[in-house]
C-alpha cells in the first residue's frame, strides 16, 4: 500500500483474496453525462477548457459529448478532438448510422455505441425484441469499427438485463469488433455484492476490457465501481465531483483515491490536481461542492474536535486516511464548541500570539462559548478574545488598508463602486460595476489589486446582529487561494456594503500574511 495512506489491515487481507487488475483505466464522462446534469450546459469553450484540465490530470479517455445532439456539441467535440491532447477522445452514439457518422465527422479516436438491453427498456421504450436489439447492436458496432476507430459498446440498463442475454449481446458485439464493453448501472439499483457477482460472471466469457458506469441514485456509485474492479473490471467511467443525470455518477476523485489508497492500484492520474480540477468544474457548472464531500470538499481535511485535532497535530494518520497534499488539498483546524486547547494554541501561533497555560485555557473556554452560540469562529474572533484575556497584542500587520469606498445604485442605475486603498503604503484608486452594490464593491477592489487575481470568493454569508432597519450587519467571507488554502474573515458595520468590503480587506490581509 502507498506510504501516504493509512488504511485498514482488513482491506489488505481482502485484497490478497481477489485477483485485482494491474491497471484500471479512467474514462471521464464529465463533458457528456456531467453535461446532462439538470441546470448544467457547457459551452464549447468551456468544454475545451475542462478537456485540457482532464488531460493534465491524466484521464485515459475523455468522453467529449454526443455529437448528434446539437451543432454546439459537434463543434465542441471537434475542437477537443483537434486539440492535440494525450487522452483518447470519445463521442457517444446510439446504435444508429446518423449518430455514428456525426461522431466520426468530429475526428474522435473512439465511438461509444450504446443500446438498451433490459426487458423494461425494450418493452416500454424501444418497442423491440431481443433479436432485433442484438442485430442492431452488432450491425452498428461493425459499422463504427469499419471506420478505423476504437469502439466501446454499452448495454444500457445492464444491471436490470437478464444475465444470459447480456452475455450473448456482449459476446456478439465483441465478435463484431468492439474493443471494450461497458456495463452501466443506469439507474443505480445494484449493490456492491451484486455488481461483484455480475462482473465475475462476465469476466470469464468476455475477452476484451470490461468497463462499468455507475449512477448514484442510492448513493452506491463509488462502492459499486470498486466492487466491479475487485471482480476484474479494467475501466471505470466517472465524472468530476460526481455530477450527472439525477443523483449523478461515480465521482472521479473518490474512485481514483479509493483505488490508490485501498487497493494499491495507481491509475494514470496526477492526484495533486484533483482539488484544482474539482474547483474548475464547480466554477463552470455553478454546482457547489458540499463541504463534507470526500477528497475535495472544504471539510475533507478539516478538524474541529479537540481529540481529532490533537491527534493530527501529533501524527496525521490518526484521523486522516490519506495526506491532503496528495490530492492538492490542505489540512485545516476549525475553531468551534468542540475545539481543544491544542487547536487554539496552534491557531494563536499562526497569528503570532503566545499565551500562558492559564491564558490558553481561558481563551479556549471563550472560543467554545462562542461556538455554543452557533457562531463560526474566525481568526479575527480569536484575536479579539486573546486581546481580552492577554491584553494588548502585537499590532497585526495590515498590507491593505481601506481609505474610502463609494457606491451608487438604484432601480435604473447599474450598481457602481469606487474604492481608494493603500497596499504597503501605495495608494490605488479604481472602480467597477456589478450585479449589486456588494458585487460592485468587491469587483472594484479586484480592479486595483492584480496581486489577488488567484484569490477566489468561495463563500459569502450575511447576518443581522441586531433587529431593526439600522441593524448591525455581520459579513463573513471565505476566500480560497490557488493552492486551496482557505482564509475566513469578518466585517461588522451598520452598512452591509461597508461590512462586506471590510470582510474582504480582512481576508486579503490574512492571505498576504499567510503567504510569508
Amino acid at each position: 500500500m502507498p506510504k501516504e495512506t493509512f488504511v485498514s489491515d482488513y482491506i489488505r487481507q481482502v485484497s490478497k483474496e481477489v485477483k485485482l487488475p494491474r491497471r484500471v483505466r479512467i474514462f471521464d464522462t464529465t463533458l457528456r453525462d456531467g453535461d446532462q446534469t439538470p441546470g448544467v450546459s457547457f459551452t464549447p469553450d468551456q468544454k475545451l477548457l475542462v478537456a485540457r484540465q482532464l488531460d493534465r490530470l491524466g484521464v485515459d479517455t475523455i468522453e467529449a459529448g454526443t455529437p448528434i445532439s446539437s451543432e454546439g456539441e459537434r463543434k465542441a467535440v471537434t475542437a477537443i478532438a483537434k486539440a492535440g491532447l494525450k487522452a483518447e477522445i470519445c463521442g457517444l452514439a446510439r446504435a444508429l448510422k446518423e449518430d455514428i457518422d456525426a461522431a466520426l465527422a468530429c475526428g474522435v479516436d473512439c465511438v461509444h455505441v450504446f443500446i438498451s438491453t433490459s426487458d423494461l427498456h425494450l418493452k416500454h421504450m424501444l418497442k423491440m425484441t431481443h433479436k432485433q436489439v442484438l442485430e442492431q447492436a452488432v450491425k452498428f458496432v461493425e459499422y463504427a469499427k469499419d471506420h478505423g476507430v476504437t469502439v466501446e459498446f454499452s448495454a444500457m440498463d445492464a444491471t436490470r438485463t437478464d444475465l444470459s442475454y447480456l452475455k450473448q449481446i456482449f459476446q456478439a458485439t465483441v465478435d463484431a469488433g468492439a474493443d471494450r464493453i461497458n456495463v452501466p448501472d443506469t439507474v443505480g439499483v445494484i449493490t456492491p455484492r451484486g455488481m461483484n457477482y455480475l462482473i465475475s460472471q462476465l469476466r470469464p466469457v468476455i475477452k476484451v476490457p470490461i468497463s462499468v458506469h455507475c449512477h448514484d441514485d442510492l448513493g452506491l456509485a463509488v462502492a459499486n465501481s470498486l466492487a466491479a474492479v475487485e471482480a476484474g473490471a479494467d475501466q471505470v467511467q466517472v465524472t468530476v465531483n460526481g455530477i450527472g443525470e439525477r443523483a449523478g455518477n461515480a465521482s472521479l476523485e473518490e474512485v481514483v483515491m479509493g483505488l490508490r489508497a485501498l487497493y494499491g492500484i495507481r491509475p494514470n492520474i496526477r492526484t495533486k490536481l484533483l482539488a484544482e480540477t474539482s474547483d474548475l468544474v464547480e466554477r463552470l457548472t455553478g454546482i457547489p461542492v458540499p463541504p463534507n464531500k470526500a477528497i475535495v470538499g472544504d471539510n475533507a481535511f478539516a478538524h474541529v474536535s479537540g481529540i481529532h485535532a490533537h491527534g493530527v497535530l501529533e501524527f496525521p494518520g490518526t484521523y486522516e486516511p490519506i495526506s491532503p497534499e496528495l490530492v492538492g488539498h490542505h489540512r485545516r483546524l476549525a475553531l468551534g464548541k468542540l475545539t481543544g486547547r491544542h487547536s487554539v494554541e496552534k491557531q494563536l501561533r499562526n497569528i503570532g500570539v503566545k499565551a500562558t497555560k492559564e491564558q490558553l485555557a481561558d481563551i479556549t473556554g471563550q472560543v467554545k462559548a462562542l461556538g455554543d452560540k452557533g457562531k463560526q469562529v474566525t481568526d479575527v474572533d480569536l484575536r479579539a478574545i486573546a486581546e481580552i484575556v492577554i491584553g494588548a497584542l502585537p499590532k497585526e500587520e495590515k498590507v491593505v488598508e481601506l481609505k474610502e469606498v463609494t457606491v451608487t445604485t438604484g432601480s435604473t442605475i447599474t450598481p457602481t463602486a469606487s474604492v481608494r486603498l493603500t497596499i504597503r503604503g501605495e495608494e490605488r484608486v479604481g472602480s467597477a460595476t456589478g450585479v449589486g452594490p456588494v458585487d460592485a464593491a468587491i469587483a472594484a477592489i479586484r480592479t486595483v489589486m492584480s496581486e489577488i487575481s488567484e484569490l477566489r470568493l468561495k463563500e459569502y454569508h450575511l447576518d443581522a446582529i441586531t433587529g431593526g432597519s439600522d441593524a448591525l450587519a455581520e459579513v463573513t467571507v471565505k476566500l480560497e487561494d490557488e493552492r486551496g488554502n482557505i482564509y475566513i474573515a469578518k466585517g461588522v458595520r451598520e452598512d452591509v456594503v461597508i461590512a462586506s468590503v471590510d470582510a474582504m480587506i480582512n481576508g486579503i490581509n490574512r492571505y498576504f500574511v499567510g503567504r510569508k
